[in-house]
Parts: C-alpha cells; sequence; structure tokens
C-alpha cells in the first residue's frame, strides 16, 4: 500500500473526460492491500461447490430457473477494483456531456477522480461477493453477468466475526447466487435498471434530480435485496441466525469514522434497503408463499411502489 503513490495519482489526473479512469484505478489500488490469493485445492473447490448447491437449491426451494455465470472469479482486492473501474467507467462516460464545462477543468477532474477512487478503495477493503449483470455491457462484447468473490475479505470476515469460514464463505456464495437467480428470472430486470440509472445520473450531472425515476430505482434496488435475502434464508442448507445477526451488526458500520464514509458513499441506504426489502418479503412470503412472492419479476409491473414496501397487503391485492 503507497498512500503517496495514490495521491500524486489523483493530483496528477489527466485527459478530457470527468473521470481519468487510469488514475482511478491506480490511486484506489495503491492505496488499498491487495489482500493474499493464496489458496488451497480445497478452498477453490470449496468455493465452485458452494456456488453450485446453492443453484441447485434456490432452484429448488424458489422455484426458478436461472444460470450463473460459467466463470466465477475468486478476486483479490486490486482485482475487484479493476473490474469495477470498468462498471462505473460504462455508466459514467457515455453522460460525460452532462457535466457541462466547468471553470477549471483540470480541478473539477482531479476532485472527480480523487472521490471515484477513495470510493472504490473503501469499497474494496469491505465487500464479500457481488454477482455483476454488467449493465450498460454490449452483449457481443464478453459475457453478460458474473460472479466475484473477494476472498481476502471473506477470510478476514470470518475470522473478525468469530465465525467458521468454509461456513461463511458458503453463506455468502447463497446471497450472491440469488441475485443471479433474479436477473436470471426477470430477463427486463438489467434494463429497467439501467434507464432508471441513467436517467437519475443524468439529473444529477445537470443540477437536479428526477425524483421519479429515484423513487423507482430504489424500489427496484429494495425488491431485488429483500427478495435475496428472503430465498437465501430460505435456501441456505444449515442454521444462519448466528451468521445473519453478526452480518446485520457489520453493516451498522464501526467506529465514527466508517460511520461517516459509510453515509458519504449511501451505504445507510444499501442498508435500509435490505431490511425493508426483507420485511415486505418475508411477510409476502408468509402470508402467500415464496411462489407469489416470485411473482415480483414476472414483469416490471409487478414491482412493489414505494408505499406497497411498506404495505404488503397492498402489493399482494394487487398482484397476487
Amino acid at each position: 500500500m503507497d498512500l503517496l503513490r495514490s495521491v500524486d495519482a489523483v493530483v496528477s489526473a489527466s485527459g478530457e473526460g470527468a473521470v481519468d479512469w487510469e488514475a482511478v484505478a491506480d490511486a484506489a489500488k495503491s492505496g488499498t492491500n491487495p489482500g493474499s490469493l493464496d489458496l488451497s485445492a480445497a478452498d477453490r473447490d470449496g468455493y465452485a461447490a458452494d456456488v453450485r448447491d446453492a443453484r441447485e437449491r434456490i432452484r429448488e426451494v424458489g422455484g426458478v430457473s436461472f444460470d450463473v455465470p460459467e466463470k466465477i472469479e475468486l478476486q483479490n482486492r486490486h482485482h475487484w477494483i479493476d473490474a469495477n473501474v470498468q462498471t462505473f467507467r460504462r455508466l459514467v462516460d457515455p453522460l460525460a456531456d452532462e457535466f457541462g464545462q466547468p471553470i477549471f477543468p483540470g480541478a473539477s477532474r482531479v476532485a472527480n477522480t480523487g472521490s471515484m477512487s477513495f470510493s472504490l478503495a473503501f469499497l474494496a477493503r469491505h465487500v464479500l461477493g457481488q454477482y455483476d449483470p454488467l449493465l450498460l455491457a454490449e452483449a457481443d462484447d464478453g459475457p453478460d453477468h458474473a460472479l466475484y468473490f473477494v476472498h481476502p475479505n471473506i477470510q478476514r470476515t470470518a475470522q473478525e466475526l468469530n465465525v467458521d469460514y468454509p461456513r461463511f464463505r458458503r453463506w455468502i456464495a447463497f446471497h450472491e447466487v440469488t441475485h443471479a437467480a433474479e436477473f436470471g428470472a426477470a430477463d427486463w430486470l438489467s434494463g429497467y435498471l439501467e434507464d432508471r440509472m441513467q436517467s437519475t445520473i443524468q439529473q444529477l450531472a445537470s443540477g437536479g434530480l428526477d425524483r421519479e425515476s429515484f423513487t423507482e430505482l430504489d424500489a427496484a434496488m429494495t425488491a431485488v435485496e429483500g427478495y435475496a435475502e428472503l430465498l437465501m434464508d430460505r435456501a441456505f442448507d444449515a442454521e444462519y441466525d448466528d451468521l445473519r445477526r453478526k452480518v446485520d451488526a457489520r453493516r451498522q458500520g464501526g467506529g465514527p469514522v466508517a460511520q461517516l464514509i459509510r453515509r458519504l458513499l449511501g451505504l445507510g441506504l444499501k442498508r435500509r434497503q435490505y431490511e425493508r426489502g426483507a420485511a415486505f418479503f418475508n411477510t409476502v412470503a408468509d402470508k402467500s408463499g415464496l411462489d407469489t412472492a416470485g411473482k415480483v419479476w414476472d414483469q416490471p409491473e409487478n414491482l412493489p411502489t414505494d408505499d406497497e414496501l411498506d404495505d404488503p397487503d397492498a402489493w399482494l391485492a394487487r398482484v397476487a
């Protein structure tokens, strides 16, 4: 980890775009210990078995037909940064014209580059796994989805939470595979999220906020996270109460500095999506079963509205 190099990469940001993505990657990785990927054969086989078993259990319990990515990537923190620099670049670059022409374009580029590299470095030290539907990627330009596990973070977090590492690794695999199930069951979901993400960022870049798109995006992401919580808990093939309790506490976010960073990065909103979505889907499933909960992916109109997330009976009356 080289903090001086990280700062130098940010202040040297160049180019014509709003963000110098090469500098983002360099700065984020310079400020982040990559962690070890020295895995045993048993470890690698364990990840593969966890994903395979999660797919079969989720298909059985949730009645969802889907495929997981052919290639499962075991990453260190630098690998994760590289993958997500590409994701953010796909999202931001098409909207570059919306940023306008600042009075001091170099200073603006430095600020954008610095904030992006700081965000990715912080997230890279905390993210455990990621199902990436590769939003805005060209379908003929490679795979259209990917599954990542950040092994150093999974191993470290299992130690910090004082839980059995193979069991914790398996639980994370179940969580990420549930996301593959959602996007596999709803071929319209990627396009729906892309449209509202672009609209929201476009409005923010021009100094406004498209509240309708933002509300729809937040409701959809709440449904994505909440359904994943429901399905993984009901499909996981072992006792998990201690894991749920400890992971929920981890999401609260450590000391004052970490909590401030989480607020700045919107992770408080993410935690609210988990909790609100899980409460909605648990109520639906308890009253009408998993099959009814799964109707949310039949068509975009079946997504719960913002009001319905707090009133599952209203959603049941409308959809079920």
